[in-house]
């Protein structure tokens, strides 16, 4: 696996263009900045800096300011009728070819990589919860099966199923660019570049995309108790289904799921530039702050308490005993990230248990014997 807000009538407007604000440094007032609020506009009217462009941010401006007292509201509401999610509407041999609506840079200049965020229009014909991955084909042919096109890539969603245009006809993904340095030369070599992560990350408004899927059932936000605690652990763009399960809850306006419960959101990166929407989570975390948690751990700028740098691993123990009283009491813990980051955390888990005199393994079964324990690592 690899992996905007305000009242209706103003933003929906301009959510169907199909060009996203991205960094604009425009601030209306003190209070509201838009670095990083993804909201579709339209970028010719930014960058024309007419009346008109300046009367569509303060429009924005307002919206964001309502949206802390009124969430956004969603359609089609039809979406919420299903009792079992979407799996695999379309596979490998006939996917859905999909239209590339975006594709902004998440990140700063100082960020070790690139990671982007890249809206896709499906129509509305492919259906998707949150928490589930969409399949890509990128153009081509397969090197290693002359003639037959390349193996599919997964990418975990991160929009919920109403997308970031709210009208249910898109899907957002979240994708680092992988480019691959010669160890010797350290220079880049294009040929062993990621295939599909570069093909997202290159595309242009308008391109077709090739889709399958939805897939995956473990990563699922459980909406049975909508006053229960969800704990979720990132690292890079594994925060993507975290984006999804965090607008639903928090800016979304879905008649079915009003949540009144907790959620604490832990995000691994390397420094502040590689913070993925960062300002959206910092919105929430201004907002609703009895129901929301945001921990940050930047292994680049941070220390950890041994003076080490500080992964997403030594904020779980840092807030240890908070975390596993929240377990005892039923919360939901998800993972999501590259599969590295797992033995660390299973160690620290493990050696905290041992401290409070618990024994590690059979808690993790009971974990999951509860379904309280949701993993996706690729």
């Amino acid at each position: 696996m690899v992996h905007a807000l305000g009242a209706q009538a103003s933003v929906t407007a301009l959510a169907r263009k199909d060009t996203s604000l991205r960094k604009a440094s425009f601030k209306e007032n003190k209070n509201i900045s838009f670095n990083k609020l993804w909201i579709p506009l339209s970028s010719a009217n930014l960058k024309s800096g007419s009346s008109a462009a300046m009367h569509h941010l303060k429009v924005l401006s307002m919206s964001v300011s309502q949206a802390t007292q009124r969430k956004t509201l969603v359609q089609p509401l039809e979406l919420e009728n299903a009792k079992e999610p979407p799996l695999n509407l379309y596979k490998p041999k006939e996917p859905y070819t999909a239209t590339i609506v975006s594709v902004e840079s998440l990140v700063g200049p100082k960020a070790p990589g690139e990671t982007c965020h890249i809206v896709i229009n499906h129509g509305g014909n492919v259906p998707y919860w949150e928490g589930q991955s969409y399949g890509i084909i990128p153009p081509g042919e397969n090197p290693k099966k002359p003639g037959l096109p390349h193996n599919v890539r997964l990418y975990s969603i991160a929009s919920t199923r109403y997308g970031d245009s709210f009208d249910g006809k898109t899907a957002s993904l979240c994708v680092r660019r992988a480019v691959y340095y010669d160890p010797e030369t350290g220079k880049e070599d294009a040929s062993k570049n990621g295939v599909c992560s570069n093909f997202l990350c290159d595309s242009k408004p308008g391109d077709k995309i090739q889709i399958t899927g939805p897939s995956g059932k473990i990563m699922l936000l459980p909406e049975d108790d909508p006053n229960a605690t969800h704990i979720m652990i990132a690292t890079g763009t594994g925060v993507a289904p975290f984006r999804g399960y965090l607008r639903r809850i928090f800016m979304e306006d879905v008649p079915t799921y009003k949540f009144g419960g907790l959620a604490w959101l832990f995000l691994g990166v390397a420094n502040s530039d590689s913070l993925l929407y960062d300002d959206e989570f910092s919105s929430y975390l201004k907002t609703f702050p009895d129901n929301f948690r945001y921990d940050k751990a930047l292994s680049r700028e941070q220390q950890n308490k041994n003076g080490g740098k500080m992964y997403v691993q030594d904020k779980i123990e840092e807030y240890s005993d908070e975390i596993f009283k929240l377990l005892d009491g039923g919360a939901h813990i998800y993972f999501c990230g590259l599969k590295g980051m797992m033995p660390g955390i299973q160690d620290t888990l493990k050696r905290v248990a041992e401290q409070r005199g618990e024994n590690w393994d059979a808690k993790l079964t009971q974990l999951k014997k509860n379904k309280q324990w949701h993993v996706e690592v690729y």
